[in-house]
């Protein structure tokens, strides 16, 4: 990759950052003071989308350890937005389920983030592209990480700034 390609994808991946935070920003806005943690809503996406689905394939769709993703189910039961059901043809399996207020949730975010973005993007067929080209981004991505990290199937990242290397042992942290 040239420098000039390298530029427009650093561009690329920041933008959809910074578009990123102020779409959750004003989720947490229009909340009347229930907030969720990006974490939550990664799990929360999941589940909306693969009801039923067991807690092991969603860590691993949500690319979560299992400790940060206990943590996300148990805080979005406490909410009340996630219950738990015992797998029928394995008690030792559990399956988790969007409940009603979930969906109800659903719904209002789809309001807010509807009105969010009307008229910054109003043509149809530019919003299909736009939304067609950012989930090829994240199947792509998505795939990536199942074949061995996001860098998989990309040429060697470089090393962080603040991070050296010694011969034979990998990075470690320290000065550069």
């Amino acid at each position: 990759m040239d420098e000039a390609q390298q530029s427009e994808l650093f561009e690329l991946a920041d933008l959809i950052l910074a578009v990123s935070r102020l779409i959750h920003a004003s989720k947490q806005d229009a909340s009347a003071g229930e907030s969720w943690t990006p974490l939550e809503s990664a799990v929360m996406r999941f589940i909306d989308r693969n009801p039923g689905t067991s807690a092991s394939a969603a860590a691993e769709s949500t690319q979560l350890i299992s400790s940060n993703f206990s943590r996300a189910v148990r805080g979005l039961e406490k909410k009340g937005l996630v219950r738990r059901e015992v797998d029928a043809h394995d008690a030792r399996r559990v399956r988790l389920y969007p409940t009603e207020r979930a969906q109800e949730n659903l719904n209002w975010l789809k309001d807010v983030w509807s009105r969010l973005l009307d008229g910054i993007v109003t043509d149809p067929e530019e919003i299909q592209t736009m939304t067609s080209n950012l989930r090829r981004i994240e199947t792509e991505l998505v795939a990536r990480t199942r074949r061995g990290g996001l860098n998989a199937g990309a040429r060697e990242a470089p090393a962080h700034p603040g991070t050296a290397t010694r011969p034979g042992s990998g990075a470690v942290p320290g000065p550069a």
